[in-house]
């Protein structure tokens, strides 16, 4: 595990904080808004597409490096279009650097994190879309947290645009130095911020200076199973790629592991997962978190297969990261092996996902967690005033 040198932060952030938005940004607005804003300043309009390109086309975050823009008029133009909205407070990496994990501070105190891995063909980053999950999922450190607050548009696609940048400065060795994938599978339950994720979405793949530029379909958003929510995205005119967040094949077990089950059962859930392939022409991943003696049994890789054999839909079982002092656990391999087989065997497409970033608390929340922590042991610590 390597800690890569960040700006200085101090964890002042109170204990108890009252969550609020940020200030607008440029990412929050499409071009037409951004233009629509610096003419309301008195600028001219394509000051907006000044900013918008360094911002979206060379990943320039930093005002002050933007040299084209007037002194006078910089400072300005970035107070109204690039409020800083997110604070690094550590980055730590592993795999010889290419998995890099980002824990940042919001203006309100909130944590969040994101995620950078590089491959030989590909830069994928993760992103979160909440600061914390009201989702209730007991295996996972982000739900066991609760929720905050909602993220803003422009919250979830700055995390994009600092990884993009990370990558482009050629810090990931033996990657592509361009950012081309991003799944919507960090903190948070994308689904339940819908209106602020299409708008993210959205930015992520229009052209600069209007956004990143990247394609729809390499574009994942999860859910654990929002089932209104899915039928809209189904209707958004969006190629991205669904993935449901199944983890158990059988209501009984789903209905804990699963809370959100208990309003939307198994089978209404795939149902619209298979309108959402139906719709788009999209294959479904079907997310699986393989939880020792608890959803690994064979008889329920046979119900799995029986459920998806036949469909546009791809299994990828997931190793499961434990949480600390969880009484959860990751399957054994020989029984991840025969879960596998089973699902192969009823000729359901199946992987089980590269495990990265253990060693950097890579599970989402983790790192969060562990700063939460510290920060509220520092206090303990304190002597009163």
């Amino acid at each position: 595990m390597t800690s890569l040198p960040l700006i200085p932060v101090t964890s002042d952030a109170p204990a108890a904080r009252r969550a609020s938005m940020p200030p607008q940004h440029l990412a929050d607005l499409d071009l037409a808004g951004r233009q629509a804003l610096v003419t309301g300043l008195g600028e001219p309009a394509f000051r907006a597409k000044q900013v918008s390109t360094h911002y979206f086309g060379r990943l320039v975050r930093d005002p002050q490096a933007m040299t084209d823009l007037p002194a006078a008029t910089r400072d300005r133009l970035a107070d109204q279009l690039l409020p800083r909205l997110l604070t690094p407070v550590r980055e730590l990496a592993c795999d010889d650097g290419a998995t890099r994990k980002a824990l940042w501070r919001l203006h309100d105190g909130a944590l969040v994190e994101s995620v950078l891995m590089g491959y030989p063909d590909r830069v994928t980053v993760c992103i979160s879309s909440q600061a914390g999950c009201g989702m209730a999922c007991p295996f996972c450190a982000t739900g066991q947290a609760g929720l905050t607050r909602n993220l803003s548009t422009a919250e979830i696609v700055d995390q994009a645009v600092y990884l993009a940048g990370v990558a482009a400065s050629g810090a990931v060795a033996g990657s592509p130095p361009r950012l081309s994938h991003v799944v919507f599978m960090g903190m948070g339950e994308p689904l339940a911020n819908y209106n602020r994720v299409i708008a993210a979405i959205r930015r992520l793949v229009s052209s600069a200076p209007e956004g990143l530029g990247l394609s729809q379909r390499h574009i994942t958003v999860s859910t654990v199973g929002l089932v209104p929510a899915i039928h809209r995205l189904a209707s958004e005119d969006l190629s991205v790629t669904l993935a449901l967040s199944l983890h158990a094949p059988d209501d009984d077990l789903r209905d804990e592991l699963v809370p959100v089950n208990q309003r939307w059962k198994v089978a209404e859930v795939l149902d619209a997962a298979w309108d959402y392939a139906a719709r788009t022409g999209r294959r479904v991943s079907i997310e699986y978190a393989m939880i020792k003696d608890v959803n690994d049994q064979p008889w329920r890789a046979d119900l799995l297969g029986r459920l998806l054999a036949g469909k546009l839909a791809h299994v990828n079982l997931i190793p499961l990261n434990p949480t600390p002092g969880s009484r959860w656990d990751a399957s054994p391999k020989p029984v991840e092996r025969e879960f596998v087989r089973r699902l192969r065997d009823a000729g359901v497409s199946t992987t089980v996902r590269d495990t990265r970033g253990r060693e950097i608390d890579g599970a989402c929340g983790q790192l969060a967690a562990a700063e939460d922590n510290d920060t509220n042991t520092d206090r303990a610590g304190e002597a009163p005033a």
